[in-house]
């Protein structure tokens, strides 16, 4: 095993469970602003959400769409899938989503356990995509924030994963060498493909066992086997 320093982890789908904590936000929103009447579910509402949510976030990270489209195409396409249109209802649900979201704090298993291991032996620190006040109040409301020496937020450096300059920054902000560098997350493009495109080491986090199709430098498939590989 390599001695590494510093070790980087993603936020989103590999400690915060972002199905969960999604899921009960938008379940929440759907009972609040009664879209049963307009004959769907919330299961259908919340899969083709889910759908939609996944293609603009590759939209995103490939820089084929802005912040600003991100946010805003979302859930309109979601609403159009389902035939509703209340003009006021696409404005207000995509702002009450974002406002409630962030204050879930429901963790993917082993988070804590694997955190509270790691910080006796490495400096701990987190690479994000997404927007500060959103990633900040998930942190905060999920009390991850005291895990990390250095919590990079992709809106904030002007790069994205797996874009090469978001892992320079890192390296930069908490005067690592990439020879010392392990990234885990779950994102075969954007966590491991970019860690290993800047020189690092990489885990795949592969809970679902999903054909691996990029070069991680290990894989498990629970945060809890992070004590044994590290």
């Amino acid at each position: 095993m390599k001695a590494y320093r510093h070790i980087f982890f993603d936020l989103d789908h590999t400690l915060w469970d972002f199905e969960r904590n999604s899921a009960d936000t938008l379940q929440a929103l759907f009972r609040q602003h009664d879209l049963e009447q307009y004959g769907v579910s919330a299961d259908e509402f919340i899969s083709k959400y889910f759908e939609i949510n996944a293609a603009m976030w590759n939209l995103y990270h490939r820089n084929a769409i802005d912040r600003k489209t991100l946010r805003g195409i979302r859930f309109r396409k979601t609403f159009e899938h389902f035939g509703i249109t209340d003009g006021g209802l696409k404005q207000k649900f995509p702002e009450a989503y974002l406002d409630l979201l962030p204050r879930r704090k429901k963790l993917l298993p082993g988070s804590l356990e694997v955190l509270e291991y790691l910080r006796e032996g490495y400096a701990l620190h987190l690479i994000t995509n997404g927007f500060r006040n959103v990633q900040e109040s998930k942190l905060r409301e999920s009390g991850l924030t005291g895990f990390f020496d250095v919590i990079v937020i992709s809106e904030n450096t002007g790069f994205k994963k797996p874009e090469k300059g978001i892992f320079e920054h890192a390296e930069r902000e908490t005067g690592a060498q990439a020879k010392d560098c392990l990234m885990i997350g779950d994102d075969q493009e954007a966590d491991i493909g970019g860690a290993v495109g800047a020189g690092w080491h990489a885990v795949l986090f592969n809970p679902g066992r999903q054909e691996v199709t990029c070069s991680p430098t290990y894989e498990i498939s629970a945060l809890p086997e992070l004590k044994v590989l590290l």
